[in-house]
């Protein structure tokens, strides 16, 4: 009876994974177990889940709208931080810095955190390798932005 209800339990998640569709690089569960901000833990234990934080993920798929972005060559200052956490790093995992790496390493992605305005960008994929020298630091950003996607694509930058 028991190995029964558990082959029935093992099928029924097999389902629901194939079902969800291929891995999503912007979905934070796509990588549960190499991931220290975890969203799909227990909603409401869980300061890193993207729906609390709607506004301050890029990759969020629950994230409404908030504020208008321009697009065009601009320059922006804020702080490297990455697609987990968003404007701030809420599971304490050290310094912005520390948490950024952290979070980075376990599948996140490099943004811009324009705090001051509530806005976060994407950086261009070629640029995430640039960034990690920037980690948890204020800079000013120059480039080129699509305001649908709210992607830098980054051109220059220097410490704020």
């Amino acid at each position: 009876m028991k190995k029964t209800a558990l082959a029935l339990v093992a099928m029924a998640m097999l389902a629901i994974t194939t079902l969800a569709g291929p891995q999503n690089p912007c979905n934070p569960c796509s990588k549960k177990a190499k991931n220290p901000c975890n969203p799909c833990a227990k909603k409401a234990q869980n300061p890193c889940n993207p729906c609390a934080k709607k506004a301050q993920n890029p990759c969020n798929p629950c994230a409404g709208k908030s504020a208008k972005v321009k697009g065009g060559k601009r320059t922006i200052v804020g702080y490297i931080g990455d697609s987990q956490c968003g404007l701030q790093h809420p599971m304490n995992m050290g310094d912005d810095k520390s948490c950024t790496l952290k979070c980075v390493e376990g599948g996140g992605k490099f943004i811009l955190a324009d705090r001051a305005h509530k806005v976060v960008y994407a950086l261009d994929d070629d640029f995430q390798e640039k960034a990690r020298e920037f980690a948890g630091k204020k800079v000013k950003v120059t480039g080129n932005v699509d305001a649908k996607t709210r992607t830098i694509t980054v051109t220059k930058i220097v410490e704020a």
